[in-house]
């Protein structure tokens, strides 16, 4: 698997393509940490940053209205569906959009000044690659910041969601659905981080909270975008409106009817070069 674009699994990637995945999920998901990763980054110190898995660009937005006018945004992802996406969304800011691979970094040595990956790290097969091309290409000084997810059972509504899948399901599901919550160890990150080559860092989780504005909308999202639900309907279809009302009812009396606010927990990891 080569692809850090998909920002899911237990998280549920898009069923019916980006539009669907940066309504539903956008919003319930990685908004949040959208907005918690603009708020450390210092503008002053950015002329050119770097965007890796940027998606259908929700972070990218916040990036760009952090840093200065004059400064030079790249916004990057493997997938051209994603980037489309973005594209269309944020066709009125200043962003060059790139088709881009995290483990192979088209730039020169010390030539950026912020990189940033919002929950596409997990998704990359040689992260000890992936890590050392963002210091390769970060001038010292530099910033390295990235999110990752923390574990299943720490983000109530995807453990619920996917709890209820797996009721659907016979036997075990497949390792690839755990991939969204295969960097949750604070341990292992920091010494991904610091093989690289990054000596001063600052891993830690932070929470959140996941708000939409009614429980029958996130089971609708989750459900309708969720791969775990595809393989469902594949099985019996007729089982996907049962457990839109089940997944609704559970949603509605944990966290309330509307809104709907949850909590989520993710890793955030700054470095610097």
């Amino acid at each position: 698997m080569n692809d850090t674009s998909t920002k899911a699994s237990s998280f549920e990637c898009p069923g019916d393509g980006a539009s669907h995945y940066d309504h539903f999920l956008g919003p319930l998901f990685f908004e949040p940490y959208a907005i918690e990763v603009a708020k450390r980054i210092d503008p002053s110190q950015v002329s050119i940053a770097l965007e890796i898995a940027a998606g259908t660009g929700r972070v990218t937005r916040h990036i760009r209205e952090r840093i200065a006018a004059s400064a030079k945004l790249i916004a990057s992802d493997i997938s051209e569906e994603m980037l489309a996406e973005a594209r269309k969304k944020l066709s009125h800011l200043a962003i060059d959009w790139q088709n881009i691979d995290a483990q192979q970094l088209p730039f020169r040595d010390n030539s950026i000044d912020l990189v940033v990956c919002c929950f596409g790290y997990m998704f990359v097969p040689d992260k000890p690659k992936a890590f050392a091309e963002a210091y390769r290409v970060l001038r010292p000084g530099g910033v390295f910041l990235f999110t990752t997810w923390d574990k299943l059972e720490h983000n109530a509504v995807s453990y619920a969601s996917r709890s209820l899948a797996e009721k659907y399901l016979k036997g075990p599901l497949p390792e690839s659905y755990n991939l969204a919550v295969s960097m949750s160890d604070e341990v292992v990150i920091k010494s991904l981080v610091e093989a690289a080559g990054f000596s001063k860092t600052s891993i830690e989780k932070a929470g959140q909270f996941s708000v939409c504005a009614t429980a029958k909308e996130a089971a609708t999202g989750l459900v309708e975008g969720g791969s775990v639900f595809k393989e469902i309907r594949q099985h019996n279809p007729e089982w996907i409106e049962e457990i839109k009302t089940r997944l609704e009812k559970e949603l509605s009396e944990k966290f309330g009817a509307a809104p709907m606010i949850a909590p989520i927990s993710a890793v955030i990891g700054q470095a610097w070069k």
